[in-house]
């Protein structure tokens, strides 16, 4: 058996930063990784003749953690296009104009249903500061949406926009996930559509990924799939898919909250936890990058909010082909490895385009992540987030899923990562401090 002083699960993100962080305050970590490679959700890999990101991708100023770590490396940010053209749907048929066109559009919508985020989220690193918060949880971004009474066409423009934000449905997603990150973005909805997708990582997410895993000294094992994890008074062990058994005095478990449920955890979780991870999350959409032929215009198009692919724009723009970013709200909706069924998506967006080739990863068919970005279903704030920060034992959980701040980003599971490395250090000196108070001599009677 391995013995180590921490067992991170998990090398995404926030397992990258509690590993890097205790390890640096020198703690020995290992490190297991179900998968064969490092980063969890974001996965830069070669298709359609570049480097594509496969998940996650965007970060931006407004995002404190990832934008220091990516100083910290000598990373910098790449903008991504200025777009000229836009496509949506209008009175039921195909519209194009200015890309400034469609925006206007979204504007006085989104002003409105956004116009509380301050008020709600004064503190956005501290999502539960506000008490009223709890009085708006259950309420959905449909219902929100659909009180505004906007124009018929307004409204499904709307709907459209924030099912691309969830990845998702909007029937059970969480009004306040939609306040929460505008509230990040100092209550502008603008710069928060800014966030979302203007500023990649130069090199990669995984750049950024391997310079915070070579500032470690953790003890990376791939292709470790936890099954089972034991703590008791004296420490906690985990058990891999292969029979070997790790054991330490902390862990952190750095997994998506849609497959906490596959490892077999004793004692068992409490029920509040254990029904967040039954629930998941509603980030349960595709992304989909497509080549078609020609040198297109920078153009973004905004269909139907249940389209297969309800958001299409031009990322990369070559001498004789485009390179186009797809997502849709629906995993099962389209098939990512099927060039014939995105042309058919595609020419109800932008006609007269022709399809060369796709390529993707469906996340939500992925044993290890079930979900795409976490987005949260009405009552996760204040019915579960608070319970599932709290440690049980020698056990925390880390990941974006689990933020304060930035939830459903990277930025959100670099925070969670040091929050959970603080806490370790934490009960690390505290055991070290027990253990180090003399032994009480025993009086005879």
């Amino acid at each position: 058996m391995e013995t180590s002083d921490v067992i991170v699960i998990g090398a995404g993100f926030a397992g990258l930063t509690a590993a890097r962080e205790l390890s640096r305050r020198g703690h020995g970590v290992t490190l297991l990784e179900a998968r064969d490679r490092i980063a969890g959700r974001t996965h830069l890999e070669e298709h359609l003749g570049r480097n594509l990101e496969l998940g996650g991708t965007w970060v931006h100023w407004s995002q404190p953690y990832v934008w220091a770590e990516m100083g910290r490396y000598g990373i910098n940010p790449v903008p991504g296009p200025d777009f000229t053209k836009a496509y949506w749907i209008a009175g039921g048929t195909s519209r194009q104009g200015r890309a400034e066109d469609l925006l206007e559009l979204l504007d006085a919508p989104n002003r409105a249903l956004l116009a509380e985020a301050r008020r709600y989220f004064p503190l956005p690193w501290s999502p539960l500061a506000n008490p009223e918060v709890a009085d708006i949880d259950g309420i959905t971004l449909s219902e929100a949406i659909d009180r505004l009474g906007l124009p018929e066409d307004q409204r499904r423009l709307l709907r459209s926009f924030w099912a691309l934000n969830f990845n998702g449905k909007l029937d059970q997603a969480a009004y306040t996930q939609a306040l929460r990150w505008c509230a990040a973005a100092s209550g502008s909805w603008q710069l928060m559509f800014e966030t979302c997708a203007t500023f990649k990582v130069e090199g990669g997410t995984r750049r950024l990924a391997e310079a915070i895993l070579a500032d470690s000294t953790a003890d990376l094992h791939l292709n470790q799939p936890v099954v089972a994890i034991v703590q008791d008074e004296s420490g906690v062990i985990a058990q891999t898919a292969d029979g070997q058994q790790f054991s330490a005095r902390q862990l952190v478990l750095a997994l998506p909250l849609s497959v906490l449920g596959d490892i077999d955890i004793q004692p068992a979780l409490s029920p509040a936890k254990r029904q967040a991870a039954a629930r998941g999350q509603a980030g349960r959409g595709a992304k989909l990058w497509i080549k078609v032929k020609g040198r297109q215009e920078r153009f973004v198009a905004m269909g139907p909010e249940n389209a297969p692919l309800n958001f299409v724009q031009a990322e990369y723009i070559d001498e004789d082909t485009t390179t186009l970013v797809c997502f849709g709200p629906d995993a099962a909706a389209i098939d990512v490895n099927d060039p014939e069924a995105a042309q058919g998506i595609l020419d109800l967006l932008v006609p007269g385009l022709e399809v060369l080739e796709v390529a993707g990863h469906n996340w939500v068919d992925d044993e290890y992540s079930r979900s795409t970005w976490p987005m949260h279903y009405t009552g996760y704030l204040t019915g579960s987030l608070a319970e599932l920060q709290r440690p049980e034992g020698r056990i925390r959980l880390a990941g974006s899923d689990f933020a304060n701040g930035w939830g459903g980003f990277i930025d959100g599971a670099i925070e969670s990562g040091l929050d959970a490395a603080r806490a370790v250090t934490s009960a690390l000196a505290a055991e070290t401090a027990r253990s180090a108070l003399p032994t009480q001599p025993v009086l005879s009677a």
